[in-house]
């Protein structure tokens, strides 16, 4: 896949997840995380479910932790826009924790003119819906920052946001 990311970054995402208890993924395709969708519906310890939107996938995975089941979604940072009401509604009003994991589009050296925006809208976005989050440009810091999403969204009972930064890609 052209700008998807690379290999050993999707062991190491996937480890991560299912290290720190996500048996559920949601999301849509992505261009630079989706050979880790794949990833993730070929693992028999996850179940993946494509959703038809990003505010569909962020609904699964709140029925998921309703259900008992921790979740993740998985999306373009674009998404976010999409997901943002049902994340407000049910994160806010009702302290429904979900990993949000979101490709970094626009992110320093994203040679597609079109991603800029999804970088400009991303990070005020997050913090106008008080999501905590980290950005990972590099492998030495992935699975650490995926855990410490998971422990924050656990341990809040909100939402806890990691961007993939274009570094795990090129």
């Amino acid at each position: 896949m052209k700008d998807s990311m690379r290999e050993d970054c999707i062991n190491d995402l996937v480890a991560a997840l299912k290290e720190g208890g996500i048996r559920l993924a949601s999301g849509v395709p992505d261009g630079w995380l989706g050979n880790v969708q794949e990833r993730i519906e070929q693992d028999p310890d996850l179940q993946w479910i494509l959703a038809g939107n990003e505010g569909v996938a962020f609904s699964i995975c709140a029925g998921a932790w309703l259900g008992g089941m921790k979740s993740a979604i998985i999306m373009e940072n674009s998404g976010l826009r999409v997901a943002s009401e049902y994340i407000a509604r049910y994160s806010i009003g009702f302290n429904i924790p979900v990993l949000l994991i979101m490709s970094y589009r626009g992110d320093f050296g994203d040679p597609e003119p079109w991603a800029v925006p999804h970088r400009v809208v991303c990070e005020p976005q997050l913090k106008a819906l008080r999501i905590p989050y980290l950005i990972v440009r590099e492998r030495k810091n992935l699975k650490e920052y995926i855990k410490w999403g998971i422990k924050t969204a656990d341990g809040s009972q909100f939402p806890a946001a990691v961007l993939i930064g274009g570094g795990l890609v090129w």
